[in-house]
C-alpha cells in the first residue's frame, strides 16, 4: 500500500506491473506456506478447465493459415493471428530496413490484415475463432477503420487497439463497430 500511494505519479503502468507481480509472488509465499495452492487459498476450484488461445504467426498468410491448421489439429479453437508485413517491422518479426534499422509503418500493417482474416476465413470457415492483436502500434483512427474493416470476419475479439493514453477513443469505436474488444 505505501509503493502504491507514496510515489508522485500513483497508479502508473510500470507501478501497477510491478505491483501485481509482488501480488502475485506474495500469493505464491502464502499458499507454499499453507501447503496450498493459490487457487484453493482465493475460494477453492470454480471450474473443471478453462479455455486457451495459442498464436498463429507467419512471414506471409498463407504460413499463418498453415499454421493456425496446426493448432486446430492439436485441439485448440481459438487462434490469436498475426502476420508480417513485408519489408516492414511488425510485432514478432525481424525485419529491418535497408539501413540496418527497424521499421514500422500503420498503413501498410491496415491493408494486410484484413486480408489475412479474410484468407483464414475463406480457408477454415466459422469452425475456429480468430483472435487480432493491435498491439496500440496504430493511430487510434485508423484502428478505428481496421475495426470496421475486420468487424465481418467475426474475430472472437480485437486485442488492444487503443494505447492507455488514447482511451477516450473506445467510445468512438464502439459507436462505429460491433467487434468484440480485448
Amino acid at each position: 500500500q505505501a509503493a502504491f500511494v507514496s510515489s508522485y505519479w500513483r497508479s502508473g503502468p510500470v507501478l501497477n506491473n510491478a505491483l501485481s507481480g509482488v501480488d502475485e509472488a506474495l500469493w505464491d509465499i502464502k499458499g507454499k506456506r499453507a501447503n496450498m495452492p493459490v487457487y484453493q487459498l482465493l475460494g477453492g476450484k470454480c471450474r473443471d478447465s478453462a479455455t486457451l488461445y495459442c498464436h498463429a504467426s507467419g512471414r506471409d498468410i498463407e504460413e499463418v493459415v498453415d499454421n493456425v491448421r496446426k493448432f486446430q489439429e492439436q485441439g485448440y479453437r481459438y487462434v490469436r493471428c498475426q502476420v508480417d508485413v513485408p519489408g516492414l517491422l511488425t510485432y514478432g518479426s525481424h525485419s529491418v530496413s535497408a539501413a540496418g534499422r527497424p521499421v514500422w509503418e500503420a498503413t501498410p500493417y491496415c491493408r494486410i490484415v484484413p486480408k489475412l482474416f479474410e484468407r483464414l476465413r475463406s480457408s477454415l470457415g466459422d469452425e475456429v475463432e480468430l483472435l487480432h492483436d493491435i498491439h496500440e502500434r496504430i493511430p487510434p483512427i485508423q484502428a478505428i477503420g481496421l475495426a470496421k474493416e475486420l468487424e465481418k470476419y467475426n474475430l472472437f475479439f480485437l486485442e488492444d487497439p487503443f494505447a492507455p493514453e488514447d482511451i477516450d477513443y473506445f467510445k468512438l469505436m464502439r459507436q462505429q463497430t460491433a467487434i468484440p474488444i480485448a
